[in-house]
């Protein structure tokens, strides 16, 4: 069961969704806007191959006040300018239409959120030609499930967790190399 426009009210009303900051006509039918921090970064591989059992090395900037230009085959880490909190709901993000209609695509496969997130989105940013960005931009936007149970720990809580320092709006680079290679912290 998906959540809509005042189930999702209700929810931000009561804490048990967080989303900071929220502006005026962010909350729509059955999902809330999201937009685009000024925070990007873009792999630096050693060599012209990025070693999934490795640290990745990426390059931090910001979007400047004129914009910048994305270009197709790169992959461009960016965060929502939005802090979120999602304690009894699975939190998925998808693109808005709008921005789908120009080539942007938002994320490769890490669209579905867990239960007790608390943190700023990552987005794998894709475009299929150049495209002009802005930091504010709304990007995407966050549907809200009920889970038939509740797990017995929030994200936050588990051990596994791989994103737990979601609280910095930098985008996080992958840390897949950690499962591969026994690293726990």
């Amino acid at each position: 069961m998906i959540l809509t426009f005042q189930d999702l009210l209700d929810a931000l009303n009561q804490g048990d969704i967080v989303v900071k900051p929220i502006f005026g006509d962010s909350v729509g039918t059955n999902s809330i806007d999201v937009h685009l921090s000024p925070h990007l970064c873009i792999y630096e591989p050693d060599g012209h191959v990025i070693d999934a059992k490795k640290p990745c090395n990426v390059r931090h900037f910001e979007i400047e006040p004129d914009g910048f230009v994305m270009l197709p085959g790169n992959l461009y880490l960016a965060s929502t300018l939005e802090y979120t909190e999602t304690h009894r709901f699975v939190p998925v993000l998808e693109g808005k239409s709008s921005v789908g209609r120009l080539g942007i695509s938002v994320h490769q496969t890490a669209g579905f959120g867990d239960v007790g997130f608390c943190g700023h989105w990552t987005l794998e940013i894709s475009v299929l030609q150049p495209v002009k960005v802005y930091a504010g931009m709304p990007i995407g936007q966050l549907s809200y499930h009920v889970p038939k149970s509740m797990p017995e720990v929030g994200y936050m809580q588990r051990k596994a967790s791989t994103y737990t320092d979601a609280h910095d709006p930098k985008p996080q680079p992958s840390r897949l190399y950690r499962k591969l290679t026994g690293i726990t912290s």
